[in-house]
Parts: structure tokens; sequence; C-alpha cells
């Protein structure tokens, strides 16, 4: 589209109009479907087409048949090494969760079967997390007390767990992961350091011998109840905690500095539990003061269907804790998928994994097992065993079930602090703090969020320190939303390109000509602003013209390439900026609009308001037409306009 003097070489094409109902289906696709997972139905036989079904929502039905013997060998190692964690961090999960120890081993037999079934990563160790067990603890412990009322509070678990999966399996089902996108990095990291922080605060009980402690997680409760009872500290308890908690820092350090021997921090815990458990035993330490487990139960786990509390006056509150344990449950899980399959360079699928940690939570609901997902210290150390596919998981989970059939009885003297070293020593490698440094350095507002997160975590609640986390999130997707940048441009020297100026400070301007360029969609949420904004940025250049001498302002250019969409309240503000620019003596030119927004700028009849002559297809043949009026000496359209208008007045 050029003007009639001047000859432009490219046109501006408006696409045709789409059909309503494939408009609206195409957009319902890429919302939902981005990654197209009908594509592999496509032309294929009815039975293919129901054997492909079944190998995309079961995916061990699809590399089952490539399985081998070599695969085998792999994941029988791998799996052995896990459950030799798994047993003793089920069990110190379980604890910390107010629930009985036995949970944390049947969590670490039903669930991980039906993810090797369903799940699609080939790394990912299931099994109970401490952050879930601490919202367990600490949001159903408001409502419930674990020690006067224990058989409501674990059917409310069990409600929880139940809702946790069905909220999980939902997202999956209706593709709506991206729900979880707006946990960012910086609040999942904020966020899990605060809970991590509070978690081994919360074991100063066990490492100190303490029988009685605070419900609350904040640093101020937990300190005064640690300080408010210094006369029932237990010396044996302490000088006992304090050398496991060395022997699985120094072997967690030995392992991070040799690779290689990465199955001594693996196996560290079950040689503290084995050791403890035996110094116990042979000292008869219990009776000094010392806390062990006591008792627990053969067997494999019995069925909780009963047990599901749906008629419970706390109905309510088990579903804010699924859901809440459901939302961090699935952000880990599906993060520590993802970063452990760019290792082998693989693609797991986000809905599948929330379908399949969804029918994983239900199941175990029904079968005595509490909120489980994919913790990171587990996967890194079935990733580093050498795991080669989910197998793995089914070998930790038969090991879990030889430990509940037969070894139970073996754990009765295991000493509680024992368990809070553990939990310890797992939690401080999620504490970040360089990660939070590395957020300084690059973006220090990814800073305050991640520091919003841990303080009110920290210093409040769990709870208060996920609200400010998602809070803070959302407050900055709405600033971009609603401010975005706008930059001027100008001339690279020797070339054809046109870039910021704050960026290339070596760009030129374009005497009488001011090139913005809106790096945004322009919709409701910003059009007031952009409008505000581009007509600062014309004052502000008027006066710097006017200040230096230079060719007065003729020619106001708005580079729309990064304007992937509009709404009509953003053509409303095109129409107020050129009515402004008009009523200025300045023309207005519009470059290289994008498709969505030359189709609505159409029908809107705003390019008949402009003139189609002013829409250029790049910036710089916007530049050279307006160049071409300047040195040709023909007026400016909308000052020739400006001018009648004055002389009728």
């Amino acid at each position: 589209m050029g003007n009639a003097d001047y000859e432009c070489p490219h046109r501006v094409a408006i696409p045709p109009s789409k059909p309503l109902f494939k408009s609206i289906q195409s957009s319902f696709k890429e919302t939902l479907f981005p990654d197209d997972p009908f594509r592999q139905f496509k032309n294929q036989s009815l039975a293919k087409k129901f054997i492909l079904g079944l190998q995309y929502f079961v995916p061990i039905l699809e590399w089952a048949p490539r399985y081998t013997f070599e695969f085998f060998k792999a994941d029988l190692i791998a799996g052995i090494t896990i459950a030799s964690l798994a047993v003793p961090q089920g069990i110190s999960y379980a604890n910390l969760a107010n629930l009985p120890p036995i949970l944390g081993l049947y969590s670490s037999f039903v669930p991980p079967l039906v993810y090797a079934m369903l799940g699609s990563s080939r790394d990912l160790a299931v099994g109970t997390v401490a952050v879930a067990s601490l919202l367990i603890s600490s949001m159903l412990g408001k409502e419930v007390s674990p020690y006067e009322n224990p058989t409501l509070y674990l059917q409310l678990a069990f409600t929880a767990t139940f809702f946790a999966g069905i909220f999980q399996a939902s997202l999956g089902i209706l593709r709506l992961g991206f729900i979880v996108d707006f946990l960012s990095h910086a609040t999942i990291l904020g966020f899990m350091g605060g809970a991590a922080t509070v978690v081994c605060l919360q074991q100063l009980k066990g490492i100190l011998g303490l029988i009685h402690f605070t419900h609350e997680t904040d640093i101020v409760s937990v300190m005064r109840a640690v300080f408010g009872q210094t006369h029932q500290w237990r010396w044996e308890s302490a000088v006992l905690g304090c050398c496991f908690l060395s022997f699985l820092l120094l072997t967690k350090y030995f392992s991070k500095r040799k690779p290689t021997f990465f199955w001594i921090n693996a196996m560290a815990p079950l040689t503290s539990v084995i050791l403890g458990s035996l110094l116990v035993f042979l000292t008869h330490a219990e009776k000094h003061g010392v806390q062990v487990i006591g008792h627990l139960k053969k067997g494999i786990n019995p069925l909780s269907v009963s047990d599901l509390a749906f008629g419970s006056p706390h109905l309510s509150s088990a579903i804010k804790t699924g859901i809440i344990t459901g939302i961090i449950g699935l952000a880990e899980g599906v993060a520590v998928g993802r970063s452990f399959a760019t290792f082998k360079n693989y693609h797991i699928d986000g809905n599948k994994e929330m379908i399949a940690f969804g029918i994983m939570n239900i199941v175990g609901s029904c079968t005595s097992c509490y909120l489980t997902a994919g913790p990171f210290s587990r996967t890194a150390v079935n990733f580093n065993a050498g795991c080669k596919t989910a197998v793995s998981n089914i070998v930790m989970a038969t090991a879990v079930m030889i430990t509940l059939l037969f070894l139970t009885p073996l754990f009765h003297y295991t000493p509680l602090v024992v368990l809070s070293s553990i939990i310890i020593a797992a939690m401080l490698g999620i504490i970040d703090y360089e990660a939070a440094i590395h957020l300084w350095n690059i973006d220090k507002f990814d800073f305050v969020v991640c520091m919003g997160a841990y303080i009110g975590v920290v210093f409040f609640s769990v709870e208060v320190g996920l609200v400010v986390a998602v809070t803070l999130s959302l407050l900055r997707v709405l600033l971009f939303v609603a401010r975005p940048r706008t930059f001027a441009l100008g001339n690279i020297p020797n070339s054809m390109a046109y870039r910021s100026i704050d960026q290339y400070p070596i760009a030129n301007n374009v005497p009488g000509v001011l090139i913005l360029q809106i790096d945004a969609p322009v919709y409701f949420a910003n059009s007031n602003y952009l409008r505000e904004r581009i007509q600062r940025w014309i004052y502000e250049e008027e006066e710097k013209l006017k200040s230096s001498g230079q060719t007065s302002l003729q020619y106001i250019i708005l580079d729309l390439s990064a304007v992937g969409s509009i709404d009509t309240s953003g053509i409303s503000m095109l129409e107020e900026v050129k009515k402004n620019s008009d009523s200025r003596g300045l023309k207005l030119v519009l470059a290289n609009p994008r498709s969505e927004v030359i189709k609505k700028l159409d029908k809107s009849k705003f390019i008949e308001n402009i003139g189609e002559e002013w829409i250029y297809l790049t910036v710089a043949e916007a530049v050279a037409a307006c160049n071409f009026m300047l040195h040709s000496c023909k007026p400016n359209p909308a000052a020739v306009e400006l001018q009648g208008r004055q002389n009728m007045v």
C-alpha cells in the first residue's frame, strides 16, 4: 500500500476472513492442544487408532514391547538403590505429616506401580515429599489434632489426597496444565526454600527429644517452643542427632565431589537407620530419653475407601488442603520430570503427567497412602543410578513390598532423632541460596518474588507464603500486560535496519520522523496507558527538537510488528492517537501490522480513516515514504488540514 506519489514496493495483505466456527476451532486448538496430540491418529485404521489411544493413555504399552534385558539390569540396580532411600524417607515424611510411619511405606508401594503404567517420564522416582507432608500437617492440624483424634485426622489426610488426585487429573484431562505455569521458577524457588527452612526448624523437636511442640510453622512460634522448654532438652538425643546429621551431610558432600560414588549418599539414610536402631537396641537408649518409632504393622496396604470422610464437617478443609498440595505436587513433579528429560533428550507430556499423578493419588487414597509426587532427591538418585525406564519404580515398589511383608519389625528401635536428621539433610539441599543470588544478578523483581515467598512461609505460614508468591507472580503478569514497553527506533548506520535507540546508541534518528515500537498485544488492559505513553513520546520529541533547533516533527511511525493481537479498545486507542496527531499537524503512519491486527483494522474502517497509502510492510519503507514527502517539498497532509482549519477560524 503506497500513497499516490510514492510507489511502495510491497503491499500489506489483508488475509481472508475465516468462517466463525473454523476460527473458534483454531483458537481452541491453539489454546488447549498446542502440541497437537491427535496428529498420530490421522489416516489410521480404527483398530490402529484404538491401539494408539491405549498407548497414549497407558504409556507402558508403548515402550514395554521394546524392553530389553539390558534395560532391566540397569533398572534393577536403580530400583534397589532408590528403595534404600525410599524406606527411611517414607517413614520420616509420614512422621513429619503427623501420620502413622507405616503410611510412608504404603505410599512407596502402590503409587509407584500406578505411575510406572501411566507416567511418561523414564527417570521420575515416585514417593512422598516433605513440603506436601508439612502442608498436610499444618493445614489439617489446625482443624483436627493428630494426637487427640488420630482416626479423624487420618481420614482427612486420605480425603485430601483423594481430592488432590481429582484436581490433578482434571487439569490434565481438561488440558489446563498451563494453570500450574503461574507458579514461576522464582515462586517455586522461594516457596520450596521457605518450606525447607520450616521443615528443618520443625525437626528440632526430634533432635532435642522434645515431647510437646507447637503446631504452628512460623519461625517465631517454633523458636518460642524450642527455647521455652530448655529444661526438657535431652542431651543424649541431641548428641545422637548431631552425629547422624554430620554423617549424612558428609556423605552428601563426598558424593557431590565424586559423582561416581552417588550410591554412598543414596545408602546413607538407610545406613543411619540401621546403625541408629542397633545402637538403641544394644544400649537401651529408649529408656534414657531417645524416642523410637515403636511397632510397625506387617502386611501390605489395607483398603481405605471407607475412610474417605466425604460426610465430615471438616470436608472443606480437606478439599482446600488437597488442592494446594496437589498444585505443589504437580509443580515439583512436572518440573523435576522435565529437568531430567532434557538430560536424555526426550519429551514428557505435562498433561499426561498430571493425569498420571491424579490417578496415582486417587488410587493411593483408597489404599492407605497419602499424597505422593516426584521428589527431586529420589529422582536424582534414580537418574544417577542409571535407570532406563519406569521399571525402576516397579523394582522399588517390590522392595518396599518385601519390607512391608517381612522386615517392618526391624524398625521398632529406629530412633526418631535419626528420622529428623534424614529430613534435615534432605531439606538443606532444597534451600538453594546460589539460585537466589543468581536471580538478584539477573532480574531484581524475580528476586523480590522469591524472597516474598520465602519470608511469607518462614515468618507467617506455608499458606501465607504460597498466597504471597502467587500474588506477586500474578502482579508481575499484570504489569507486563498493563504496562507494555514502547521504544523509540533509529536507523543503524549503513543498513536498512531500525532498532531501539536505548539498545543501540549508534542508531540515528530520522529528521522529522518519530518511530515508535509497541512491544505487546494492544487491548483494554493497556490501551489507555499506551495512548498516554505515545502522547508523551510525541511531546518529549517536539520539545527536544524545538530546543535544539532541528527539523520540526512531521510524521509518527508506529511499528506494530510485535503486536500480535488487538481488541476494540486498542483500535479506539489508535483512533484517538490519530486524532491527537492530526490536531498537532502530524501524520500517523503504521508499519508491519500483523495478520489479526490488519484484519480488525480493516473491519473497523480504521484503514479508511488513516488512508491505506499510510500503511507499510516495513519500517524502512515507511521511513522512505516519509522522507520522499519531506524532500519533495510536498506538505504533510495532516499539516495542510490543520492549517486549513486554522484559516477558517
